[in-house]
């Protein structure tokens, strides 16, 4: 996200002559594009490296701005989150050792990112989504306070008229009520960028739509998101979702969310990105512009070109087009690859960059028009299948021919992307390391998102969800350090050393969320047989919106069976009416203390109206009991 020097207050006078400028400026780059003033004959690669601080409990650190605060190297920049970071590597000339180049000046940011971290009592986490994110990570308390992104959040937020809402269903399913732009903190990624010819934009990009796909599949890296296993990569859905500016009407038509794919080729040139993306997609924020781009390349210089720029930015195509000026005042385009995820280590990182440069380059120089070769449908199915499932993804590739992603990868597009990089003189060492990484990485289906899953799965009942999810960070965070690429990981194992307070701050940490729950009208029988068959002794009573009307007890069972009442007795006439009840952000202490107070054995949890969990007597037991062992052995 670019800071420029932009307008938060926009009156109609400034809005209509931003859009004056903004249509002057397409009409200015088609000038451009007509007289051949872009650069060409030369292809440059870079990147961008997005992190997470994470403190010393494994959750999201809000140090952001301390840290950059002590940075003195303009590579480094926030990003909307205080836990975020993002650094900007130097384009590189494709060929010889770049991908080398690449290598170590990532290795150098990160390393100078962990330096800085730790004098902030934090470290450096490189994950797609961080496993331990929460719903208290992500309010505006948490945005860097910059004005862009305010507005921004205020803009989107009046577009749509409404909270952002979706699901996501994975091996759990999430439902998300969510009042501000933050869920796009969510994300970080490792952004590829590759230089290309404007007479080639159209060609090239189209390629990089095809193998998007593929790609995605080989380095999936955020499978949880909030406590629940979603997508191998739910950084799509969550992406998509979280700047969704689209009122309910504009939805049901079937208008673009601003995070999109596509859902057509490119014909001619990148004029057609821009120009469909300024039709789609409203005006959200304005800045300082030029005031005649048209004639500045009438006299041969090179504008600026701020508005589109701008609105480009706010605009977040998958493979977005770029446009930038070089350190040699040259104006270029450039096709901005969005899916690759951060981390596990620089060195995956790397080597998926190593993939899309290869399978574009080889690509760009076998086919003439892709487009013939392929259903644009299919291209989409392909991607939407490889962010859901990774490697195990149904994948559709040249003539209608159908296999997994990890098959296509392996018999495919590895030998394709070795082709590619070596017809670009890319150092062979180089090739055989990187491309090695990866073909491992397939073989053993060790991306990180499999690593995270399984590591999850090899815990269960070791400890609490978000004890397991600070394990899993944890050795995350380790065995980077190392800098051995995840293919030779070993599995997250249950950390039984790590501080157990911060595992139950709030209630919401550890309360039962699997709820078996009656109705008023359902008759007691059934509540007395749903605690003898899931060994509970307190049984909520909700509507069918979920809003909690009241609680059953094991105690009132036993008085209703002394009176020697009916068995025909509802529910409604025994349940203990509008229950005191607590959020789920309320500190674990501030419930001890209350449940103390009024004799309370359980306490349902209830968010925005509505049931989320439950925390009894036994789970406190819990919690006592570890605080209490680790207690113990500190003081030995």
């Amino acid at each position: 996200m670019g800071e420029q020097n932009i307008s938060t207050s926009q009156t109609e006078l400034e809005h209509r002559h931003f859009m004056k400028a903004l249509l002057n400026e397409v009409r200015a780059l088609e000038d451009m594009h007509r007289t051949g003033l872009f650069e060409g004959g030369i292809r440059r690669i870079g990147a961008e490296q997005e992190m997470f601080l994470v403190d010393r409990s494994h959750r999201p650190a809000l140090s952001a701005a301390q840290v950059l605060d002590q940075l003195d190297d303009p590579r480094f920049t926030h990003e909307l989150g205080l836990f975020n970071l993002e650094a900007n590597l130097s384009p590189q000339e494709l060929g010889g050792q770049c991908l080398r180049k690449l290598h170590a000046e990532t290795d150098e940011v990160v390393q100078i990112a962990r330096e800085h971290a730790a004098k902030a009592n934090a470290q450096i986490g490189l994950v797609g989504i961080l496993p331990t994110l929460t719903k208290e990570h992500l309010t505006l308390s948490a945005m860097v306070p910059k004005p862009r992104y305010f507005a921004l959040n205020d803009a989107l937020m009046k577009l749509r008229g409404s909270n952002f809402k979706f699901s996501i269903k994975g091996i759990d399913h999430l439902h998300l009520d969510h009042d501000n732009l933050m869920l796009e903190a969510c994300n970080t990624s490792f952004q590829v960028h590759f230089q290309v010819d404007a007479d080639e934009f159209a060609h090239l990009y189209n390629i990089a739509q095809v193998v998007t796909g593929p790609l995605l599949a080989a380095c999936v890296n955020s499978p949880v998101l909030l406590g629940k296993r979603l997508w191998h990569e739910s950084r799509i859905a969550v992406f998509e979702n979280s700047v969704d500016s689209r009122s309910t009407a504009h939805a049901v038509r079937g208008h673009k969310p601003r995070v999109h794919f596509g859902d057509q080729w490119v014909d001619e040139s990148v004029i057609e990105i821009f120009k469909e993306d300024i039709a789609r997609f409203r005006v959200i924020l304005t800045t300082d512009v030029e005031e005649d781009p048209i004639g500045m390349v009438a006299r041969g210089e090179v504008p600026r070109l701020n508005a589109l720029r701008l609105h480009n930015g706010t605009v977040y195509r998958w493979n977005r087009a770029c446009y930038g000026i070089s350190d040699n005042g040259k104006p270029h385009l450039r096709i901005e690859n969005r899916v690759i995820p951060s981390g596990p280590t620089v060195t995956d990182e790397i080597a998926n960059a190593a993939f899309f440069f290869g399978m574009m380059a080889k690509l760009s120089r076998s086919t003439d028009d892709i487009r013939p070769l392929f259903n644009f449908a299919d291209v989409k199915a392909n991607f939407m299948a490889a962010a859901r499932e990774g490697l195990r993804a149904q994948q559709i590739w040249f003539d209608q021919k159908q296999m997994t992603a990890q098959e296509l990868i392996l018999d495919v597009l590895l030998p394709l992307a070795a082709e590619g990089l070596a017809e670009a003189k890319i150092d062979s060492d180089d090739i055989d390391f990187y491309l090695g990484v990866l073909k491992k990485r397939v073989e053993l289906r060790r991306t990180g998102a499999r690593w995270q899953l399984e590591s999850l799965d090899n815990m269960q009942g070791q400890g609490s969800k978000h004890e397991c999810l600070r394990s899993l960070t944890s050795s995350m965070i380790e065995q980077q350090q190392t800098g051995k690429p995840i293919a030779d990981w070993e599995l997250a194992g249950f950390c039984f050393a790590q501080d157990w307070r911060d595992s139950y701050r709030t209630v919401g940490q550890f309360m039962a969320t699997d709820l078996f729950t009656v109705r008023p009208d359902d008759i007691v029988d059934f509540a007395a047989s749903l605690m003898e068959w899931r060994y509970v002794r307190h049984v909520p009573v909700e509507d069918d919106s979920g809003q909690l009307l009241g609680l059953v007890s094991h105690r009132q069972l036993l008085r209703l069976v002394a009176r020697g009442s009916s068995s025909e007795v509802m529910v409604r006439d025994v349940m203990h009416k509008d229950p005191l009840s607590v959020s789920s952000d309320m500190l674990t202490v501030d419930a001890i203390r209350l449940m103390r107070d009024q004799r309370l054995s359980c306490l349902p949890v209830v968010d925005d109206g509505k049931l989320v969990g439950l925390v009894t007597e036994y789970d406190l037991m819990i919690v006592a009991g570890r605080l209490l062992e680790a207690h113990l052995d500190e003081t030995d």
